[in-house]
């Protein structure tokens, strides 16, 4: 079996992270900083040294690199790449701070922009946190940076991943989805890749 290592997972397992790593091809292995959850590690994303070099196949981030400072990013994205084999790839995704601030432009910080199962999501839950979770006392959810495609595509690159796939998603979502492959990937690679991963 192939391994998938799910940080920052949350309450999620591997049903809700995309189609191509919900089967029985992958063993996940989930990584949180809140013991809460019950991860099967307890640690960051910028120290996952609990995970062996070079020992999973895949990765999957989903909202949790906006929750770094800026100078924390390339940190995390190093420790990405040191636990992917060679022939791995990282999947990664975030909210669009182009898109949503299109919405800010026209003055709507504050008026929901979609309805998610916490409840109504505004520019400003993008931009900064969901208020909500942080109000109840849940700090770990607020954000410290944010990404264009461009930015983060770019980080990555400069982390040393090689060949990227990437997709903006606007309204409703507000969200990036970028695949970074460790080792140079052609483009019928990339496109396969994405097709199993990004949303459709």
């Amino acid at each position: 079996m192939k391994t998938l290592l799910h940080v920052g997972c949350g309450t999620k397992r591997k049903d809700r992270t995309t189609p191509g790593f919900n089967s029985e091809e992958w063993n996940e292995l989930r990584i949180d900083i809140d013991p809460a959850v019950q991860p099967d590690i307890t640690g960051t994303i910028t120290d996952m040294s609990a995970v062996t070099d070079t020992s999973v196949d895949a990765l999957f981030s989903s909202h949790n690199v906006e929750h770094l400072y800026p100078h924390e990013v390339p940190v995390a994205f190093a420790e990405f790449k040191r636990v992917l084999k060679p022939d791995g790839f990282a999947v990664i995704t975030c909210p669009d701070l182009q898109s949503v601030a299109a919405l800010v432009a026209e003055d709507k910080l504050t008026i929901p922009a979609y309805q998610s199962p916490a409840g109504p999501i505004a520019p400003l839950d993008m931009i900064f946190g969901h208020r909500a979770s942080v109000a109840s006392g849940n700090t770990f959810m607020a954000h410290h940076c944010g990404f264009t495609q461009k930015v983060l595509s770019a980080t990555l690159q400069v982390a040393g991943f090689t060949s990227l796939a990437a997709k903006r998603r606007p309204h409703p979502h507000y969200d990036l989805w970028v695949l970074a492959t460790v080792s140079p990937s052609d483009e019928v690679q990339l496109k396969e890749l994405a097709a199993a991963h990004f949303p459709r």
